[in-house]
């Protein structure tokens, strides 16, 4: 996490699952954002053979929402393991590209999941009504 931003970040939680976070400060701050969710474009097939359990919902008739709506399911999904940790996110297999603009009438916030202390703090944006949201 303390690696110049446009990293990745990935450790090993609650001794069963991999989480992975962008890192997004100067080298030698730690300063990250946790990816809980992401809506799956391409790949799908995969994602779906690297999960291999838990209830995979359709939505739509085509998309699987159980399928990435978690941190640690994101990371199953996307084969992203301890190995991807430090890796550049602007030179390597995983990279960060341009993506559509969001209005911020569209962007929500929230307290962060799964922490005690900090409740106060709004440091979780989604897309509001965005159905790969996870925990709502």
């Amino acid at each position: 996490m303390f690696c110049e931003g446009g990293h990745l970040y990935v450790y090993f939680t609650y001794g069963m699952h991999f989480c992975a976070n962008i890192v997004t400060g100067p080298k030698g701050i730690g300063e990250a954002v946790l990816i809980r969710t992401v809506e799956p474009l391409v790949g799908i097939e995969m994602m779906k053979k690297n999960r291999q359990k838990g209830r995979l919902h359709l939505l739509d008739g085509a998309y699987l929402i159980n399928l990435t709506n978690g941190p640690a399911k994101f990371c199953q999904a996307f084969g992203i393991a301890r190995q991807e940790n430090g890796m550049d996110l602007l030179d390597s297999e995983i990279i960060i590209a341009n993506g559509e603009t969001i209005p911020y009438r569209s962007i929500s916030r929230s307290p962060r999941i799964g922490i005690r202390s900090g409740l106060e703090k709004k440091w979780r944006f989604f897309i509001k009504g965005n159905p790969w949201v996870s925990r709502k």
